[in-house]
């Protein structure tokens, strides 16, 4: 199992802006270059977190992309399932129509257990919490 790069990138252009402690929008080829990521992609990239509610843009020469909304108020939960859709382990967890042995099943009280808890992680992490984070890291980095 393992993280789509449409997650991991939006996660890191969201931080990117997030990051951007001015009022002023950032250009799409500022975060490309800040995070190495392809204008192309990154664009297809807005476009979804725009229509989740997570940026809003602004056209013109000192135009680019904010956040919608505070950072605090931003859980990777729902930028994960903008991006992605649910975190669903095993199919059967979805729709237990799909397998005859859901009722006993042991494996899937596991696969169960393994959804609860990324969820659970996503759930409690907001995007001013990534932010910290940075910070942090970034002092920690200054001060070796």
């Amino acid at each position: 199992m393992k993280l789509s790069t449409r997650t991991r990138y939006g996660i890191r252009a969201l931080l990117e802006l997030a990051e951007n402690t001015g009022d002023s929008p950032l250009q799409i080829k500022v975060i490309g270059k800040k995070q190495d990521i392809s204008i192309k992609y990154l664009e297809q990239l807005m476009s979804i977190l725009k229509g989740g509610g997570f940026v809003r843009s602004l056209c013109g020469s000192k135009g680019g992309y904010l956040l919608a909304k505070e950072a605090k108020d931003i859980k990777l939960i729902d930028v994960f399932n903008c991006l992605e859709g649910p975190f669903v382990t095993v199919e059967c967890l979805a729709d237990k129509s799909l397998c005859s042995r859901t009722s006993d099943c042991v494996t899937r009280k596991v696969w169960f257990k393994v959804q609860k808890a990324v969820n659970e992680v996503l759930e409690s992490m907001s995007l001013q919490d990534l932010v910290e984070q940075a910070k942090e890291q970034r002092e920690l980095n200054y001060q070796i």
